[in-house]
């Protein structure tokens, strides 16, 4: 079980073939890494499903490789976005293996062993996440970096220190940690050597990321989304070909925004920034980090908080209106994205 679905393995991946498994998306929410949140939120788990499942399919037209096998139709058999009448919450998927890197505790940091990939290893999860930024919105964890001098703007390959809601000429390429206790940002020739990647492996994951990038603005605009950015995540088959996986495309993968207002995972985000709690959260992350402690849940001081009611059903509106028109159907019954952002900006008036 995940913080926001869960897998079940139909048939179990083995060192050399891949394995298939069903994703049950549920109506849990995770933010800042923290796991299942208080709430659930009506309708999310079938729009993530519908629109990763339509992200999927525009991807494997361009001949981008990815686990997908279809959504899980009523007589057992995988079926496509355009044979359903309704929404779906079950994805088929192929599965590869996870290693998660040995993790030990040398002088009071936390030092995690990679050693197991290779140039040879097939038919496993790529350790990273690939990021794309096309630009800067405010609530990119690029400013929260650059405010700590963790990255510099040259690192990141601008020309100039960015503010917030600007855009870029050209995507910005990002990598993390994937299985790590926290996300961590690493360089690309670290990312290149704790994942054991060629050169031309590298080269091959920032292409991939590129054509995410296009595919998810061409989804994003038909709803009037402005894809800022988002991530991905990458796999070997069994014949050490790249190919995408996980789910890609939705509100949660990518941060979108309407007219300037963020229409992703960021709205909850916002609304617990301004949270005791959250506060508590940043405190107990750096407090395990100075002291090499993994689990840094066991710190925070508090727990979190429900959302407000108003604003969790606009966030569920929010995501049935985005599957609806990103997919361009009308498969869930939520009023047009336009009026939802209205409704929205209503709701944080009151908050203030």
């Amino acid at each position: 079980m995940g913080s926001v679905k869960d897998l079940e393995v139909i048939k179990q991946p083995t060192e050399q073939v891949m394995g298939v498994g069903r994703f049950h998306f549920s109506d849990r929410y995770s933010v800042f890494d923290w796991g299942e949140m208080p709430d659930n939120i009506s309708g999310k788990g079938a729009a993530l499903c519908l629109m990763g499942a339509y992200c999927f399919e525009q991807l494997e037209k361009k001949c981008v490789k990815t686990h997908y096998r279809g959504l899980a139709g009523s007589n057992g058999r995988a079926v496509k976005t355009k044979e359903i009448s309704q929404p779906a919450d079950v994805m088929e998927v192929n599965l590869v293996n996870i290693y998660k890197p040995k993790t030990s505790v040398v002088n009071g940091k936390i030092i995690h062993d990679y050693s197991m990939y290779k140039p040879n290893l097939k038919n496993c999860l790529i350790p990273l996440e690939i990021i794309y930024r096309n630009g800067l919105p405010e609530g990119s964890s690029v400013f929260k970096r650059l405010e700590q001098k963790k990255t510099t703007f040259k690192d990141l390959g601008l020309d100039h220190y960015p503010k917030p809601g600007e855009q870029l000429d050209e995507p910005i390429f990002d990598v993390s940690t994937k299985l790590e206790e926290t996300d961590r940002y690493i360089t690309w020739q670290e990312a290149k050597k704790i994942a054991g990647l060629t050169d031309q492996e590298l080269d091959e994951v920032k292409a991939v990321l590129l054509q995410a990038d296009e595919t998810i603005t061409e989804m994003a605009s038909k709803a009037g989304l402005k894809n800022e950015d988002g991530k991905i995540e990458l796999a070997f088959d069994e014949n050490r070909k790249i190919m995408i996986v996980d789910v890609v495309g939705t509100l949660d993968e990518c941060r979108f925004t309407y007219d300037g207002v963020h229409v992703s995972k960021e709205i909850a985000r916002q609304f617990y920034k301004k949270t005791n709690w959250y506060a508590d959260l940043e405190e107990a992350k750096k407090e395990a980090e100075a002291k090499g402690i993994q689990d840094w849940k066991s710190l925070s001081k508090s727990q979190p908080p429900n959302l407000d009611l108003k604003l969790k059903v606009v966030i569920s509106e929010m995501y049935m209106s985005a599957a609806n028109e990103m997919i361009g159907r009308k498969l869930f019954n939520a009023p047009p994205l336009a009026e939802v952002i209205t409704n929205y900006k209503n709701c944080m008036k009151e908050l203030k």
